[in-house]
C-alpha cells in the first residue's frame, strides 16, 4: 500500500500553511496499491515527538472504500472526524513547541465497512484489529 501526498514530500518539511502558524488546512493525501477487498479506510495523523507522549493530530473513520484521495482542506462524505488531542474533531496541524517534529500521516485498508463507537483512546486498537494493510507518510515541521 503507498501513501503519497502533492501538499509535501516523503520525510520532507510541511509548508506552513498545513500548520498552526499558517491556515491549519489539512494537506492533499492520496493513497493506492491497496488490498482490493478493502471495504473501508482509517486515517490517522501524529506526531511521536510532542512531550511525554504521542500527540494525535487528525483521526478519520468509516471513509468509504471508493475514495483514495483526500482534496486538500477537505473531509471525505460519509467519513467521522474523532476528536483529537486539541479537544476538536478537525485537522489540527503540526504546532511544536520546540525543535523538529515528525507527523505520520496513516492510511489503513479495513475489512469492515464501518466503525462505532471510536474514540481517540480506543482509534488504534480499533483500527487494528480490522486493519489488512497501511501505509505511512511522514514529514517533519519545526517553527520559526
Amino acid at each position: 500500500m503507498k501513501l503519497e501526498s502533492k501538499s509535501f514530500p516523503k520525510e520532507g518539511m510541511i509548508p506552513r500553511l498545513y500548520t498552526c502558524d499558517g491556515d491549519d488546512c489539512s494537506p492533499h493525501l492520496i493513497w493506492s496499491e491497496f488490498p482490493e477487498d478493502s471495504k473501508s479506510f482509517a486515517l490517522s495523523v501524529i506526531d511521536p515527538d510532542a512531550p511525554g507522549r504521542d500527540f494525535i493530530h487528525w483521526l478519520i473513520i468509516n471513509i468509504s472504500a471508493g475514495v483514495t484521495e483526500i482534496a486538500e482542506g477537505e473531509v471525505p462524505e460519509g467519513a467521522e472526524e474523532i476528536v483529537n488531542d486539541f479537544g476538536m474533531k478537525e485537522y489540527g496541524g503540526p504546532c511544536p513547541p520546540a525543535g523538529i517534529h515528525r507527523y505520520f500521516f496513516t492510511i489503513y485498508a479495513l475489512d469492515t465497512e464501518k466503525l462505532s463507537s471510536i474514540d481517540k483512546r480506543n482509534f488504534l486498537d480499533e483500527v487494528k484489529k480490522h486493519t489488512i494493510d497501511s501505509a505511512q507518510l511522514m514529514g517533519r515541521y519545526t517553527r520559526g
